[in-house]
Parts: structure tokens; sequence; C-alpha cells
């Protein structure tokens, strides 16, 4: 389980305090998926970025578990369970698919396993895992290689900044399937952050962030009608088209 209390992020430009974050407070609990949406600048990906200890939070708690990882790093925080999946992927030059997958999974893995990690995702995996993760890969590939990733192992928390981006309907059609399948089994709790339709509804809860701060927050079946009835709620970027 995952509680956030009163999370804050700002930085300084020119001597003057900026605020992206602005006392966040939720959960999720075991097993839930929450899809985090709103208007494009709004702090959703700050937010993933922050719990995952990428950005340093400048106030608030994060709890895993009824442990506070508040001042954990990256590492620890991965090793306490957190998995992480960026929106614009890393690369790793010298690096093979196969290499990247198992240093995520913690382990060797074998060939047949890499290989279904990477077709769940869209990728024909003899054409890919013993490539190298470098500038030859499109940012789609980059992006389904960077999901298979966090699904190479089991996490207490799995968090996706919008998965959709740079990724053809085929695929992203995959990758839904895949989300499904995670939050039928129960494997941990999923925060995704996403403006696809498909995805919010997929949601047990959805929170809304607009201006740094929760404009709404709720069960799937409340919210999503709010999303596009209640100016309060709806963003600049229509359900099913996304960022990419």
């Amino acid at each position: 389980m995952l509680k956030v209390e009163n999370l804050s992020y700002k930085v300084n430009e020119n001597g003057k305090d900026i605020k992206i974050l602005e006392d966040i407070s939720f959960d999720v609990a075991d097993g839930e998926l929450l899809v985090v949406t709103g208007p494009n600048g709004g702090g959703k990906s700050t937010i993933a970025k922050v719990l995952m200890g990428i950005n340093e939070a400048t106030g608030g708690k994060v709890y895993l578990n009824d442990t506070d990882i508040s001042n954990l790093s990256i590492d620890e925080r991965a090793k306490a369970g957190i998995g992480f999946a960026f929106q614009q992927p890393p690369r790793f030059k010298g690096m093979t698919v196969r290499r990247f997958l198992a240093l995520a999974a913690g382990e060797k893995l074998k060939e047949n396993v890499c290989c279904d990690l990477l077709s769940s995702v869209g990728l024909c995996a003899k054409e890919y895992i013993n490539r190298e993760i470098d500038a030859t890969l499109s940012g789609g590939e980059m992006k389904r290689i960077e999901i298979a990733s966090v699904m190479a192992k089991s996490h207490i928390l799995s968090i996706f900044d919008e998965p959709e981006a740079g990724i053809d309907l085929w695929s992203f059609s995959m990758l839904v399937k895949q989300f499904e399948k995670m939050h039928e089994e129960k494997k941990g709790s999923i925060i995704i952050i996403s403006h696809q339709e498909r995805i919010i509804k997929m949601a047990d809860r959805i929170m809304v962030i607009r201006d740094g701060k929760v404009a709404g927050i709720g069960s799937q079946e409340e919210m999503f009608p709010k999303l596009f009835s209640d100016e309060r709620m709806s963003f600049d970027c229509p359900a099913g088209k996304g960022d990419a």
C-alpha cells in the first residue's frame, strides 16, 4: 500500500520559488489501479518522479507498506519494491535489451522469458533481444522495452508515466491487455499517468491533478463523467488522444 501525505515540490528560478506540487495527499491500496490524469503541465509526471525519488520532495511524507521512504534514494526505493517506466526512457549504448531486462529483474533471465516479456509489449522478440538500447531504436520501441523491464519483476507498486506516448494503436492495445492482466492478477498496486480513455476506464479510482493540486479523486464510476462535464475537472487533451 502507498500513502502520500501533504507532498510538495518546488524549484527556485532566478531567486524565486515556484510551486510545482502543493499539499498532495492520496493513497493506493494493495492491488488497486489508480489513474492520474489532468491538463498538460499540471504536475502529473512530477508526482511520479517524486514517488520514485528522481526528484526530491520539498515537503510531505511517502509511505510504502507503512514504512516511511521519504528520504530513500532511487536505488533504495527500487529495492523497497517500486518499479518505474519513464515517459521518455533513457538509452544505454553498449547494453543489449536482454541485459537490460536481466538488470531490471535482478537476475539472469532465460531467453524464453525475455522473449515473452518483449512479445507482451508488441515487439518481435528475436529481432530485439540482442539489440543495443541506443539511438537505433525509435521512441516507441524504447517505450515498450522500458515497460517490459517493469514487468520483468514483481513490485509492490508499479508506476507508468504516459505509457501510450509514441506507441502505435496495435501495440497500445497489447499494453492495455497487459495492464488488465496485471490488475486482474493483483500483482501489486499500479499507478498509470494517462489521458487515454481506455486506460482511464480501467481504473479503480481516478485522481485529477491541476496546477499542482488534487482537483478531484474518487472511483472510476464517480469521476469519469466529471472529466468532461465539470469545468474544474476537464482538461485540454481529449480522452483517446493522449500526448503522443
